[in-house]
C-alpha cells in the first residue's frame, strides 16, 4: 500500500469517527435539571394544597342544621306531633267558634281573618262541629332560621265530618282538605311552643 493510500484512509477514518461522535455525543430531550427551578417548587407546593376548603370557610348553616345549631334538642317526629294535635285543636276550635282556645295558638294576623270568620257566622245564626275521620297526615315541608326567630312549614292532608246547623236547617258534609301551615318560635324564648303565623292551600 502506497503512503498516499494511507493517507486517505486515514481521512475517511477522521470523517467516520467525527460524524459518530457528533451523533452519538449529543444529548436528546431535557433532564431534569433542564427544568427551571420556579417550576419544580411550584409542583411541590400543588401537592401540599389542600382538597378541601377549611371548615371556617364554609357558608352559613341553613334550614335545619341552622336550627340544630341553636336548638340542639329539635327532633322532627316530636315536631309533626305537636304540630298535628295543634291542627287538630284549631280546626276544631275554629268550627266551634272556641276563641279561648285559639288565641295562644294563633299570632295575631291569623287570629283576626278567624276570629271576623266566627263573627260573621254568629251574627248568621250558624253553628259547626268537626270530627276527624282519620289523624291528619303532617309532612315536614322545610325550616328557616333568621336571626332568632325560626319558620317551620308543615303540609297537612286531612279528612273530616262537618255538621252546620243555621236558618236553613242541618248539613252534614264529608271533606278533605290540603294545607301547609306555617309555625314559628322564638329560639331565644324558654317557651317551647310554636305559633301558628300563615296558613295557605295545597294541592291534596
Amino acid at each position: 500500500m502506497t503512503t498516499l493510500e494511507l493517507i486517505i484512509l486515514a481521512a475517511l477514518a477522521g470523517v467516520v469517527l467525527f460524524q459518530l461522535y457528533a451523533v452519538l455525543g449529543r444529548r436528546v430531550g431535557r433532564g431534569p435539571e433542564d427544568l427551571p427551578q420556579a417550576q419544580a417548587v411550584g409542583g411541590a407546593q400543588d401537592l401540599a394544597k389542600p382538597l378541601a376548603p377549611p371548615a371556617e370557610e364554609a357558608g352559613p348553616l341553613t334550614g335545619l342544621a341552622a336550627l340544630k345549631a341553636r336548638d340542639p334538642g329539635f327532633d322532627i317526629g316530636q315536631f309533626l306531633n305537636g304540630a298535628r294535635s295543634a291542627y287538630q285543636m284549631v280546626v276544631k276550635a275554629f268550627a266551634q267558634g272556641d276563641r279561648a282556645t285559639l288565641k295562644p295558638l294563633l299570632s295575631e294576623a291569623v287570629m283576626g281573618p278567624f276570629e271576623a270568620a266566627i263573627a260573621q257566622r254568629e251574627a248568621e245564626g250558624r253553628s259547626e262541629s268537626v270530627d276527624f275521620l282519620a289523624p291528619p297526615r303532617a309532612d315536614f315541608e322545610g325550616v328557616d332560621v333568621v336571626g332568632d326567630v325560626a319558620k317551620a312549614a308543615v303540609r297537612f292532608l286531612a279528612e273530616y265530618r262537618k255538621r252546620s246547623k243555621g236558618p236553613e236547617g242541618e248539613a252534614v258534609d264529608d271533606l278533605r282538605t290540603a294545607e301547609i301551615w306555617t309555625f314559628e318560635r322564638n329560639l331565644k324564648s324558654r317557651d317551647p311552643n310554636w305559633t301558628l303565623i300563615h296558613v295557605d292551600a295545597a294541592e291534596a
